[in-house]
This record gives C-alpha cells, structure tokens and sequence, in this order.
C-alpha cells in the first residue's frame, strides 16, 4: 500500500497537486484507521491528508478513481477455476476429472500458474501489481509506451513461465494416454487461463497510462497527441494531413516559378551589349536548375508508434512528387522497402498494417540498432550527397544494442539526417529509450507528436 501510495502521490503532482514526503506518511497512518475493503473509506482517509485547496478536490478524486479502478478491472479477467468449469460443462468424467485435480495439486507450479488454474484472481492481481512495482510503470509518460510497457510487465511477472508450464502439463496429459475429446477440453481451458493473464497484463498497463494521461487538456484536434485520438479522430486527422501536402506541393511548385535568374552569364551578356560598345546595359543570367534532392525515409512501424507512422506515412505519400527520388522503408526489428508500395497502392492501401505486414513482421519487439545495421550494410546504395535521410520513430529499442555507429555512417555520406520523434524530451532516455544517444549523431531532432508539429516541420522542410 505505501509503494501504491508513492505511484499515487507523482500521478497528483502531474495533475497539479502538491504533495509533500509528510503528508504521504500522514495519508499512511490515517489509512490505518479505516477499513481498507471500503472504497470511500479509503478515499476520504487519502483526500483528508493529500488535499489542501477545494479546487483540488475533483482532481484528487478523479485521480483515485482511475488509479484504483485498475484492480477492479483485472479481476473481470480471470476466469473461474478450470476444475469447476470442467465439471460445468460436463466434458470430463469423474475419473478424469479426481486424476486432474491431483496433478495440479502435486505438481510443483509458479505461484501465477496456480492462481490462474485455480481462478484465484486476487492472487494474480496481487502477484501482476508486485510486478508493476518493481517494474515502475511511473515512468510511462505516454500512451505510445503501451505495448513496450505491456511486454515489460509479462516478462516481469512470469508469464513466459506460465505458457510453458501449461504446454509441460497439456503434453503429460497427452502423454498419459487421455481422451481426445478430454484432452481437447482441458487444452480450451489451459489456453483461455493464459489468455485471461494476457488481458490482465494489458489491462492494468492501459488502467496506469489512463490513470495518468487522463485529465490532460486536449486543445484543438490539430494539438492533440496521436496516441490520444480515436478512429473518428484518425480518419479526420488523414484528411487534414493529405491538405497539409497538397498546400506545401503547391508552395514548391510556386517557388521554382519565382526563381528565374541564376548566375552571371558573362559571354552572354557582352554579346548583346557589342552594340553599346561593350557597357553592360542588358544582364544575361544563367537558367538556375531547380534543386531536387533526393529523400530516403526509415519508419518504426511497431505497435508503440503505429498511428504516428500510419499518419506520417501518409504524408511523405503526398510529399514524394517534391523530389526527384523518394525510397521509404519501414522496419520493427528487420527492415523493408515499401517504395513500390507508396507509388502503385492507394493511398490508404498503402498505409493499411496488412501492406506493410507482407514487408516486414509486425510480431516481433523494435530493435532500432539492428535496423539501422542492415539499413548501413544492404542498402547504402540508396544514399548519396542530396539525400535526406528522415527516421521516424521513438527511439525505443527494448534494451538491444543501439548501434549508433550506423547513424554517424548515414550523416557522413548523406546530405543531412532528420529523426522525427513523436516523444517529448523529457521521455528521453527513460527505460529502453535510446533517443540521447542518437540525438548525438543526426543533423536534426523534431519532435512531431500531433499535426500542428508536423506542420511546423513541413514548414522548415518546404519553408514560405
């Protein structure tokens, strides 16, 4: 309780509150004269210590009520104990079903293992926020950290270990010679106990980044955060992205109109002056040939980023008639071109995850490192001295090797190297963040977490 309350008290101070190291043991001790099963007990007793001004009270309680409500809702997750449910739907004899119930009695099994067979779900919400603790899930800044933070929390509280202790007893049962139609049963039950610990986990990471980002001002829909927007939102979003290109497309084209004059051309200047006895009355100036430079984008495409990239996406799509050549890959922990995809597709086909699904495996955990290696060893080709490089993504390599050896090689032989970041700096470098490490080795970092960002960098790109 007093780890939960540190977690609760720096969830208040986001939100505006103050709240003091005394006043957090004040909150401790009045907690000790209330009944800690009755919610408003808990509350008064929290909102009597931790609240000072009236105008912080709707805020307190909105606070308590996200944090807490977490509990509530894993224990939705688990089911029943599989012995009862066996013996619900009748698809077990009596025989069969005394002989599995001494095997998970004897059988020595992780204390998560257990609680989930048993259906105990106080025990796994117990043992899944112990991991949470250790794990600090106070970190998440965002809710793009989701899916790295749910993975976190798996690996955190053992459920590599529960899938495979539930394999071992399903093939020992198999091994025994059991029933088919038994063995299938039992296998139903087994898979939907680890499926009810994965929607636990991902539960409570989604209840801790609510908890937390909850309460936010939102601003214009333009100053939204990405990872904030519903589908509605998404689909009206594309369309406010695609007029953004269209309208720089038409301000570079205008430019180039503009620009008329190059350099002195000497030759032809006294060539038409002869006549005036060589006085320069009439300048002749060399025709400019319009800079088309070259731009090569790497997008994250992972679950962490996966609306940024998806608008992104959509963007350097309208984008790529500006320049002479446009190659875009996207990448998870391999990486693949998607070019002929952005130039042949609709635009929306081409954007969709099942497009870029047949590139690159959408399964695995990003590794920024290892991309950006084989990005440097397969396709250096594809860079030259007019190339942009642009890499979109949140730097969040889980913990792998950052190879940033690879980024001083792309700056070397490119024209400049731009990562977009859709996380503000302050998340920078915390957990498997490796963004202030690469930082140090582009030309530039923008921070593009809604479409009024992405239009301040399509400005410095294709400036007025």
């Amino acid at each position: 309780m007093e780890a939960r309350l540190v977690e609760l008290a720096g969830l208040l101070r986001q939100r505006g509150l103050r709240v003091s190291t005394a006043e957090l043991v004040d909150a401790s001790a009045a907690l000790g004269w209330v009944d800690l099963g009755r919610k408003e007990e808990v509350r008064a007793a929290l909102e009597s210590a931790l609240v000072k001004r009236s105008r912080d009270r709707q805020p307190f309680r909105e606070a308590f009520e996200l944090f807490f409500s977490g509990v509530v809702g894993l224990l939705g997750e688990i089911e029943a104990g599989i012995l009862a449910r066996l013996q619900e739907e009748g698809a077990l004899d009596e025989d069969t079903l005394r002989m599995l119930a001494w095997e998970l009695q004897n059988r020595p099994l992780s204390p998560l293992t257990r609680a989930a067979l048993e259906g105990d779900a106080a025990q796994v919400t117990s043992l899944l926020r112990g991991a949470a603790l250790r794990l600090d899930l106070g970190q998440m800044s965002s809710t793009l950290q989701q899916g790295f933070y749910a993975r976190r929390l798996g690996s955190a509280a053992g459920l590599g270990g529960v899938a495979r202790e539930l394999a071992e007893l399903e093939a020992d049962l198999r091994a025994r010679g059991l029933d088919p139609k038994a063995l299938e049963a039992i296998g139903q039950r087994l898979r939907a106990a680890l499926e009810g610990l994965e929607r636990s986990v991902r539960r409570l990471v989604e209840g801790e980044a609510e908890a937390r980002l909850a309460g936010k001002p939102a601003g214009a829909p333009e100053e939204k955060p990405f990872a904030l927007l519903s589908q509605q939102e998404i689909d009206d979003m594309e369309g406010t992205v695609r007029r953004l290109a269209e309208r720089l497309k038409a301000r570079m084209l205008r430019r180039q109109r503009l620009r008329r004059r190059g350099a002195l051309n000497v030759r032809r200047t006294l060539r038409l002056n002869l006549s005036a006895g060589g006085y320069p009355a009439r300048v002749a100036f060399r025709g400019r040939r319009p800079a088309r430079p070259d731009v090569v984008v790497l997008c994250d495409v992972s679950d962490s980023v996966r609306t940024t990239s998806r608008l992104m996406l959509l963007f350097l799509h309208t984008l790529q008639s500006l320049f002479a050549r446009v190659r875009s890959y996207v990448f998870v922990s391999e990486i693949g071109e998607i070019t002929r995809e952005l130039r042949e597709l609709d635009v929306r086909r081409a954007v969709d995850p099942s497009v870029v699904g047949r590139v690159v495996s959408l399964t695995e955990n990003s590794s920024y490192g290892r991309a950006l290696s084989q990005f440097v060893r397969t396709e250096l080709g594809a860079v030259t001295r007019r190339t942009t490089v642009m890499v979109i993504g949140d730097g969040r390599n889980n913990y792998n090797p950052a190879n940033a050896w690879a980024l001083r090689e792309l700056k070397l032989k490119a024209r400049r190297v731009v990562w977009i970041c859709p996380e503000p700096r302050s998340s920078w470098g915390l957990g498997d963040s490796e963004m202030l490490t690469y930082e140090r080795q582009v030309s530039q970092v923008a921070i593009v977490s809604c479409v009024a960002d992405l239009e301040k960098l399509a400005d410095s790109i294709v400036p007025s």
